[in-house]
């Protein structure tokens, strides 16, 4: 055979390979049976085209990496070429040999990692439209430009990171769809009811869990982060429908924490991105609004972990439906919408590829200057041994999952630093088992965020909340040093939990001090079990150990109806909360009441309502049903709010009402049942601006603080402000999510479990007056402000006010949580307040 008959030959092979892929693998279009655009696509629709690619393209490969809340399955693809398929396992342990979290040298093997994560709220729902089309393009066999950015390129790509909240929404919506979609704004396919798409099953806004990682698909999606740490991550987001386009780079304020190569190749991304759309006249912005401060979005915790975390914003949102018509005339539709989300993903792996070998040197430096040259103030973080045990284990817990090493002091010593306690620097004393957690550690980037007593801000005008710090999240006292002190790396957080039984294997009565949050899930369970505790209201001792107030006293007398069963459910609550019991032989104390006393009063098992609807905030609904659900392990009985006047609550002792307007559900009708309820011994909770619906109405003692009429009067000069300054000046009266000390009064059962003193994140400025009946649990005193940004108008409002007050309403109670102690479940020190609310703070009736 010639050589001329063998070329037409390999021409024919190859021609025939190449018809066959194309015969298995399948557009969107033709896979699904629609034009993406002409509708949404369902989870498991989504779900099928993927691994349809997957199955067909030998670019592709599916991963499993958890299920959400109502059983969905969440899945990653790792997009790249055959040859760095086979040798994947490689790449990925070369790059987490960059960070210095993984021991050993690279080889030469190194690959740009790009992870690109769409739909992380529901009704943004776009992306997930767009992630196909994307797929397709990177590994169709005809497009061979893509194929050689995956020569050295690595993309991950997580399809539909919140399907529980994207099918929630796209099932209503397709529930209202006519025969066509309807353009016109005041189409009922343009208003999702309530709570609409966004969050997930437990209505948590996933897009502030990425540190925090309290839901599950934020622990699984991590726990896959952790193994491949990419150079660059894109989360991607909707706005509303009126608004063009936002790409990085980002507003101010950054965090101090982000490098200037993270600001510069953001703005090389941005620059790709704004060649395509100048070419096709598409309007975007830049610099504004999104800024990268707050850790827990899906753009900055990927940036404090050496990425370059961007977000990416296309007009829509739910409001948009398929298609509506826009103020400038003209429509937008979900086409137009996926194809720009579709464009900024495949520039921003174009631009990965051209700059692969920058890109991964500096990530490299990223961590090496952690571990050599920190950034930031504070080099150590001191936590003090003598701290509640429970606390010190559950923030050792996360500082594992995060990879953050800690140690001991190893010996005493003395240097300036920050209390985080007093506010103050002065010097310190540090014992030899104090806790240490330096910035010295590939990691450090991330230990500064968490740690920094205040961190800077550059600009006001910021999108979040502005503190978080751990010793004042987890309750724990410690401080900050500028100094290198290298930790004796000696302990886990295991030796913190240790339970250990002692006195009498058939006591009298079981003792457990009431002391964190794991006291609480303690209680829940035997509660569940049927078990009658008592708790006591003044400390007392017994065989020379000291028990506080709260502390559980669990009799075997008021037991005997669980019959032999009794010391099996202690026993094993003990165990599995890892709770260290102590059995007293004697109901006689050796000081404060014994417990037979009054001073001991019965736990009445709760049975809890929680109030959730139209007119509550979905998201503090969600925090609070969460909390019982998952947190605090204990029944709650969920009411729809507009069914508050035909729902009979009498059989529920306990009754939680979220923040939210209620508009048209709290009328005054409602409200006088719900206050003839709490009148015959019900507790009622009442969370954030419910509080504001509730104060001075009839029989609830609560007022708002009215601005002092003696205040300064705006000068001429603040009068005649631009208009253009406007936002900023409003800022004065905001604190978008500043910490707060506010002194409690532990002698209440509100507070029991805690000391002198609580740091709150208080998430807004409104303001009530001290109660002049009842009990004021939790006050700010004068300029209690301690961290964050709060401004000055703010300050001078919330001086001398209260933020937890507990008054009588006839034989019953209600709670006043002014502040939130569930804020997106990650202010963990907040979480006994309400376990104390619904089991400590009792009425009447449950004395009866």
């Amino acid at each position: 055979m010639n050589k001329t008959a063998v070329s037409i030959s390999s021409f024919c092979l190859s021609l025939l390979f190449t018809l066959q892929v194309f015969a298995q693998l399948q557009s969107p279009n033709e896979f699904l049976g629609y034009e993406l655009g002409e509708r949404w696509t369902l989870h498991h629709q989504v779900l099928s085209y993927v691994k349809h690619v997957a199955e067909e393209s030998e670019y592709v490969t599916i991963h499993s990496y958890g299920t959400t809340n109502q059983h969905r399955e969440l899945v990653y693809l790792i997009v790249s070429s055959p040859e760095n398929h086979a040798n994947i396992e490689e790449i990925r342990q070369n790059n987490l040999r960059l960070t210095g979290l993984v021991s050993g040298e690279p080889t030469a093997n190194k690959k740009g990692i790009v992870w690109l994560s769409y739909n992380i709220h529901g009704n943004e729902t776009s992306s997930s439209e767009a992630m196909m089309r994307t797929l397709h393009e990177l590994v169709r066999p005809d497009n061979p430009g893509p194929k050689n950015w995956l020569e050295n390129t690595v993309v991950i790509i997580d399809p539909m990171v919140n399907p529980d909240g994207r099918d929630r929404y796209v099932n209503w919506f397709n529930q209202m769809l006519g025969a066509e979609p309807n353009p016109d704004i005041r189409a009922r396919e343009h208003h999702e009811p309530w709570p609409g798409g966004r969050s997930n099953h437990y209505l948590f806004d996933l897009n502030r869990d990425w540190a925090w990682q309290i839901q599950q698909e934020s622990k699984y999606r991590y726990k896959i982060y952790r193994e491949w740490f990419p150079h660059i991550h894109v989360d991607y987001h909707e706005q509303g429908y009126d608004a063009p386009y936002y790409f990085a780079p980002a507003a101010e304020p950054f965090h101090k924490a982000i490098t200037d190569w993270q600001r510069e190749f953001q703005t090389m991304i941005g620059e790709n991105h704004i060649s395509y759309f100048d070419k096709e006249n598409w309007l975007y912005f830049t610099r504004e609004r999104f800024d990268l401060f707050y850790p827990s979005y899906g753009d900055t915790w990927p940036t404090f972990h050496g990425s370059i975390g961007m977000t990416y914003e296309m007009p829509g949102h739910s409001l948009a439906g398929l298609t509506i018509n826009m103020p400038e005339g003209g429509v937008l539709t979900l086409s137009q919408r996926l194809l720009q989300h579709h464009v900024t993903g495949m520039s921003t792996i174009e631009t990965a590829s051209r700059n692969s070998e920058r890109m991964i040197s500096e990530f490299q430096k990223f961590f090496d200057d952690a571990r050599n040259n920190p950034s930031g103030q504070y080099k150590t973080f001191v936590v003090k041994a003598d701290n509640n045990q429970d606390n010190i284990y559950h923030l050792l817990r996360y500082l594992d999952t995060k990879q953050v090493r800690y140690g001991t002091s190893g010996s005493a010593r003395n240097a300036n630093g920050f209390n985080y306690s007093t506010g103050e620097t002065d010097r310190v004393s540090i014992s030899p088992d104090d806790i240490l957690i330096s910035v010295y550690q590939p990691q450090g980037n991330l230990v500064r965020v968490f740690f920094e007593p205040n961190p800077e801000l550059a600009d006001s005008l910021t999108y979040d909340i502005t503190a978080w710090e751990a010793h004042y999240r987890y309750g724990l006292d410690g401080y900050a040093l500028e100094t290198r002190i290298n930790p004796d790396y000696n302990i886990s957080a295991e030796d913190f939990r240790i339970a250990q039984f002692t006195g009498s294997d058939s006591p009298y009565a079981y003792l457990l001090r009431w002391e964190s949050m794991d006291d609480a899930r303690f209680l829940a369970h035997i509660t569940k079990e049927g078990v009658n505790t008592r708790f006591t209201q003044v400390p007392f001792e017994i065989d020379g150990t000291a028990f506080g107030r709260g502390s559980l006293v669990i009799p075997r007398r008021t037991n005997s109806h669980l019959d032999g069963r009794f010391d099996d459910i202690i026993r094993e609550a003990a165990e599995k909360h890892r709770r260290s019991l102590h059995g007293a032989t004697s109901g006689f104390v050796t000081t404060g009441s014994d417990f037979g006393s009054a001073n001991l009063r019965f736990i009445a098992h709760p049975k809890v309502a929680i109030l959730l609807g139209q007119g509550t905030s979905s998201l503090n609904a969600g925090e609070i049903w969460h909390y019982f659900d998952k947190q605090l392990g204990y029944p709650a009985t969920l009411i729809h709010s507009h069914q508050i006047m035909s729902a009979d609550i009498n059989p529920f002792n306990v009754l939680v009402l979220p923040s939210g307007s209620y508009n048209n559900i709290l009328t005054d009708t409602a409200i006088e049942k719900i206050s003839a309820w709490a009148r015959d011994g019900g507790t009622l909770i009442v969370f954030g601006e419910t509080n504001s619906l509730l104060a001075g109405r009839d029989g609830f003692l609560l007022e708002r603080k009215i601005q002092d009429s003696s205040a300064e009067e705006p000068s001429f000069d603040e009068q005649l402000q631009p208009h253009g300054d406007s936002e900023r000046r409003s800022a004065s009266s905001r604190t978008p999510g500043s910490i707060y000390k506010v002194t409690m009064d532990y002698t209440h059962p509100l507070a029991f479990g805690y000391g002198e003193h609580y740091f709150s994140l208080k998430s807004n400025a409104s303001a009530y007056n001290y109660l002049d009946e009842g009990v004021n649990v939790g006050t700010s005193r004068g300029d209690a402000h301690v961290s964050g940004f709060a401004g000055y108008r703010a300050k001078q409002q919330l001086e001398n006010t209260l933020n937890f007050g507990v008054q009588p309403l006839g034989t019953g109670q209600v709670v006043f949580f002014a502040d939130n102690p569930l804020f997106r479940g990650f202010w963990e020190n907040g979480k006994l307040l309400m376990a104390n609310a619904v089991f400590m703070v009792r009425t009447r009736r449950d004395e009866l």
